[in-house]
């Protein structure tokens, strides 16, 4: 077991670091949206989805993909919309829509990062076979510190080009993962592995429960604010890649979760993944701890940079990208010593639904600008209902219970 997840580990990352490969402009654009979404939801939402749900977990993760490739259409409409010349586009209420919503991402990207350090912080403690308590928050703060300090001295330009390794090797790692717990299924027993499971999630609370779930699949925004790099046509055509890839790791992962350990009790916190792994081979936990702290370190600066220079861009360079970084860490800190980690994914995740449901009312409004048929009606009524979805989700959602 041990030697083939290390095989499909090495595989795996020499592919991803092969030049053919990494120089690709298709796979360049479809793997910054791809990691983040890998990177938002991965090493928590397998466990959440097996507890709450239990034999209908995979279900349950396919309903939650598909609200997310359903709010990237919403994305998508608006970048084919806009094209590559987006200044001057629409109307002015649109406009002001528009800007408003940036707003609301660059406060979600906050929330976000307290999401993704908080993530760091419980996984670092884990490498002293620490659970919970005050060592996470502390590892936290220190981290928010570091990155705020960063910032002030134009740090990011080394840490960002950390990135791309870091997503390399997130990505081997969960090729392993995948190979190791598909070898693991295959030698479990048939009929347990077939034994109904009921779902402790159920009805109304099931729909909360998912909708305050968002943010695990969140990232596919960022192919929006590429076009510096990349032309409208490949900034629709990579997000819709990174989502199919996305969505089909994740149910491969909640099938092969179900089929292994639905039958199992356990405990349910935000570094369960590396228990339930550690069943399945030694080598996986601290593959896991390693991807972890790799993967939400770079996702956490890749957010603060982006919240600030939003920041900086919608204030009409009237506030500086550090004085961002500045309101970040002090939300962020606020975030990490009021709530636990469960908690912060559900606000963040009210977050980018109020952004998602705002870019799918502004994606109606832009349909309605075109000539009757019965696409446009279908588009209009389609992305108005995804907005009342996200707005929804603002209201409704509720966090899962550690």
């Amino acid at each position: 077991m041990t030697a083939m997840i290390v095989l499909t580990l090495l595989l795996v990352a020499a592919l991803l670091f092969w030049p053919r490969v990494a120089k690709a402009p298709m796979w360049r654009a479809t793997v910054t949206p791809l990691a983040s979404i890998i990177g938002s939801g991965f090493l928590i939402l397998g466990p959440v989805m097996l507890v709450n749900f239990g034999s209908w977990a995979p279900l349950a993760m396919l309903a939650l993909c598909a609200l997310g490739y359903a709010f990237g259409s919403a994305m998508r409409f608006n970048i084919r919309y806009l094209g590559d010349k987006p200044q001057g586009r629409g109307t002015a209420l649109q406009n002001a829509g528009e800007r408003l919503s940036s707003w609301v991402l660059a406060f979600a990207y906050f929330i976000s990062v307290a999401y993704y350090l908080n993530l760091f912080g419980a996984f670092a403690a884990r490498i002293v076979d620490v659970r919970g308590g005050t060592l996470p928050k502390v590892i936290t703060t220190v981290i928010y510190l570091l990155i705020l300090a960063a910032g002030y001295l134009r740090g990011f330009s080394v840490m960002e080009r950390l990135e791309k390794f870091s997503v390399s090797l997130k990505l081997a790692i969960i090729a392993s993962l995948l190979a190791g717990l598909a070898v693991h299924t295959a030698y479990q027993d048939v009929a347990s592995s077939l034994t109904y499971s009921p779902a402790s999630a159920q009805g109304t609370l099931a729909l909360q429960l998912l909708l305050g779930l968002i943010v695990t699949v969140q990232g596919f925004e960022t192919s929006r604010y590429l076009g510096q790099h990349y032309d409208a046509a490949m900034r629709v055509r990579s997000m819709r890649h990174a989502q199919w890839l996305a969505s089909a790791i994740y149910l491969l992962y909640a099938a092969l979760l179900t089929l292994s350990f639905h039958q199992q009790k356990m405990t349910l916190d935000e570094t369960a993944i590396i228990d339930l792994m550690g069943v399945v081979a030694a080598v996986l936990p601290p593959l896991l701890i390693a991807a972890a702290l790799s993967a939400q370190f770079s996702a956490a600066v890749a957010d603060t940079s982006a919240s600030g220079g939003l920041i900086n861009e919608l204030s009409g360079q009237r506030l500086r990208a550090r004085h961002g970084y500045v309101l970040l860490t002090l939300i962020g800190l606020l975030l990490t010593w009021l709530f636990d980690v469960f908690e912060i994914i559900s606000q963040a995740s009210r977050a980018f639904a109020l952004y998602y449901g705002m870019q799918a009312l502004l994606a109606a409004a832009r349909a309605a600008q075109a000539p009757a048929s019965a696409r446009r009606t279908l588009q209009i009524t389609g992305f108005s209902l995804l907005g009342l979805i996200g707005l929804a989700a603002v209201v409704f959602s509720i966090p899962v219970e550690g």
